[in-house]
């Protein structure tokens, strides 16, 4: 960026959906600014931080910094086991950016703890504290870029989306998906990597205002708010039921086949720190499961154990396979999960008519509302929090009683005040008369 540049600071909102600001004097009334390529960092490209002096520098840097303190990671879905972080980028005012490899680093907790008070500033936060959480690193206090453009009414919220409408540059995305495992990382990776942090901050006060602009600051700092406080998400029970393709799987049998693979793949992938989809694919182990094959030639014959298989590992799988076979009846999976909540709504109509009226209504209201808020319906309030209250509904039904019952379903102060009113009014309807 050169200083004859506009600076991201100077430039104006561009409402949500609304007209955009010209870039040039004489651009037509009618005509979108062209996106101004962000092709450097302001600083160049930052070295990569690999070794305890190094982040002694970056801790002590970021500690004497002023303002927010704009954060993202780098993982390697896909590639890896697991979601560590494979790599940190950091800005701050007086401290410039930083990349740091968690690989050589993987204790930031000193950081962290210099920069624990400020204000972090992420984009789609809940993807990336995970990961940060698991390298001692956990902000107190945050803003996400992007739910804050979900409840501003953007419609795109990516980061190259939300940098353009709002700022006006475009951001190269090309190296989103790569194997960030890598090392060295080239340097076109980079480059990417810290201008992601670039204009994150200049993104955050542009959006604070245009949420202070349309009244739902509060809202939003109450969102945020409640994802800095949330407890890390406790591992999935029977996660080998998300299987991809586990429709098909009926019987209780098959449903073992694909545990013991999904088991046997697990380790293995974890032993060998890859993706378990690069181990063995869930196509592949629903069609063990559906054919139940009783040899390796056999299994060697179904789409995903082809001749790229070595004996060994075809071996392996069938052992799988075996040992679903031969366990007793009393060991084998029931079908389904225990169905924690509402059963699913299409069942409503002929379980409980009148819950069924009542989740109608209040989908109806909810979307009337959303829309006149010009914000997602699942910001407004969860599904899940309305079938839940319209499946079982509270004693009395009034707008006090509704408010008491979305408080305990977590819904945050703003939307239980916009929506308590017409959802007390939805738990009152009926089934209307068959013709």
């Amino acid at each position: 960026m050169t200083d004859a540049q506009e600076t991201a600071a100077d430039r104006t909102l561009r409402s949500p959906g609304g007209p955009a600001a010209p870039a040039v004097a004489d651009a037509g009334p009618d005509l979108q600014p062209a996106p101004v390529p962000l092709l450097e960092p302001r600083e160049g490209i930052p070295p990569v931080t690999a070794t305890d002096e190094e982040l002694a520098g970056v801790v002590a840097a970021f500690a004497a910094g002023t303002g927010p303190v704009a954060v993202d990671a780098e993982r390697a879905s896909g590639y890896r086991y697991g979601q560590r972080a494979y790599l940190v980028q950091l800005r701050r005012e007086g401290a410039g950016s930083v990349l740091i490899d968690p690989v050589a680093c993987p204790d930031l907790s000193g950081l962290g703890e210099a920069i624990g008070e400020t204000e972090w500033v992420l984009h789609a936060a809940t993807q990336d504290l995970p990961c940060l959480r698991d390298i001692g690193m956990m902000p107190t206090r945050l803003f996400d870029t992007e739910l804050a453009g979900r409840l501003a009414g953007f419609a795109r919220v990516g980061l190259g989306a939300m940098v353009e409408n709002v700022l006006g540059y475009a951001l190269e995305k090309g190296h989103s998906a790569v194997d960030w495992s890598t090392r060295p990382l080239p340097e076109p990776w980079l480059r990417y990597a810290a201008l992601d942090v670039e204009l994150l901050v200049d993104l955050r006060d542009a959006l604070e205002a245009e949420l202070a602009r349309q009244g739902k600051l509060d809202w939003a700092h109450q969102e945020f708010a409640a994802i800095a406080a949330a407890p890390p998400t406790p591992p999935r029970k029977d996660p080998w039921r998300r299987t991809s393709g586990m429709h098909k799987v009926r019987r209780r049998r098959q449903m073992a086949v694909v545990r013991e693979l999904w088991t046997a793949r697990d380790r293995i992938a974890q032993r060998r720190d890859v993706s378990p989809g690069k181990v063995l694919s869930d196509a592949a182990i629903v069609e063990a499961a559906l054919a139940m094959p009783t040899s390796v030639q056999a299994l060697a014959m179904l789409p995903g154990f082809g001749h790229r298989m070595g004996r060994k590992q075809l071996e392996q799988w069938q052992g799988a396979v075996d040992r679903a076979r031969a366990l007793p009846e009393g060991e084998l999976p029931q079908p389904g999960q225990p169905v924690m909540g509402p059963p699913p709504p299409r069942a409503w109509a002929d379980k409980d008519p009148a819950a069924a009226a009542r989740l109608s209504a209040a989908r109806a209201g909810v979307t009337a509302l959303a829309e006149r808020l010009n914000l997602p319906q699942e910001n407004l309030i969860t599904p899940d929090t309305v079938r839940r209250l319209c499946w079982e509904p509270p004693a009395e039904t009034d707008v006090a009683a509704v408010s008491a019952a979305l408080a305990g379903y977590g819904a945050r102060a703003w939307q239980v005040d916009q929506t308590a009113p017409l959802l007390t009014q939805a738990l009152t309807a009926r089934p209307t008369d068959s013709p």
